[in-house]
């Protein structure tokens, strides 16, 4: 099956030349969020580089989304980085020098199927306590959208987290599905969201209102509604089958390589038919 590799190998060269100080390569991403900093922590006297450096792997996971849980937690602390918040910079650049040939790769497929996973990791902000939404949605087999990103407000629990976050995949594949059908492309059948939290699954058929789920009543009746209409089917997925998970969480090694494959990155084979 012919397919399409892209893979940020310049943007990677000038990031470990910027940080040339980096020397040893790793093959595995520690992605450990920096410990909650006192007030007075030292700042790093140039804030300037580290943001520069930040923001180089910002466009690096647009071609590897694998990266992406660990840069989100690194771009939290742009306004004011310290020695800890460098310290996870250099873990992630010396990943990046252990696996220079990744990419991701866009298969040749007919289909037109929309699958999408969703994940939440609750109150895991040590400061705030917000949660982590991620998610990641794929066109047949092809990976075409991704996110981790930090939920605005408090969850109460790890079921509003979770929902929040299918909430926001649920808005992202009602979008690809109106631009395939823009592009006359439409999608005929539903598209079915993965989420492994039984409890936030009932809640998106289910109409009984919850009085302890009145603070997310719109991110409810949006889901609801886009399940009545035959857009979309949430069903429950084991969290050993949530590749959503490496969006929102730092994954033991088998686990991240795992679910890294299953996010269509890895090396380049003779069969791919371009590439960038």
């Amino acid at each position: 099956m012919a397919s399409f590799f892209i893979s940020g190998s310049m943007l990677m060269s000038f990031l470990i030349a910027l940080g040339c100080l980096i020397a040893n390569p790793r093959l595995r991403l520690s992605t450990r969020r920096p410990s909650s900093l006192p007030p007075m922590a030292p700042r790093l006297p140039d804030a300037s580089f580290y943001r520069s450096i930040v923001g180089a792997l910002q466009y690096l996971t647009l071609t590897r989304p694998e990266l992406l849980y660990a840069v989100e937690q690194v771009c939290l602390h742009m306004h004011a980085p310290c020695d800890a918040h460098w310290t996870a910079v250099k873990r992630v650049l010396r990943y990046i020098r252990g696996t220079m040939d990744l990419g991701l790769t866009l298969h040749a497929s007919t289909a037109l199927d929309i699958t999408a996973y969703s994940d939440a990791d609750w109150t895991g902000c040590p400061d705030t306590r917000r949660s982590t939404s991620g998610y990641c949605v794929y066109l047949g087999p092809s990976l075409i959208s991704w996110s981790s990103k930090r939920q605005p407000t408090v969850s109460r629990s790890s079921t509003e987290a979770e929902y929040r976050a299918v909430a926001n995949v649920v808005a992202e594949c009602s979008w690809l599905r109106q631009l395939l059908h823009e592009l006359s492309c439409p999608v005929d059948k539903a598209t079915i969201v993965y989420c492994d939290n039984v409890s936030a699954v009932y809640l998106s058929a289910n109409p009984v209102h919850h009085r302890r789920t009145k603070h997310i009543e719109l991110d409810i009746h949006f889901v609801r509604e886009q399940v009545a209409l035959g857009h979309v089917r949430v069903l429950h997925a084991p969290t050993s089958q949530q590749f959503a998970d490496i969006m929102t969480k730092g994954l033991p090694t088998a686990h991240f390589e795992e679910f890294r494959s299953s996010l269509c990155v890895g090396r380049s084979d003779a069969s791919t038919a371009g590439g960038c």
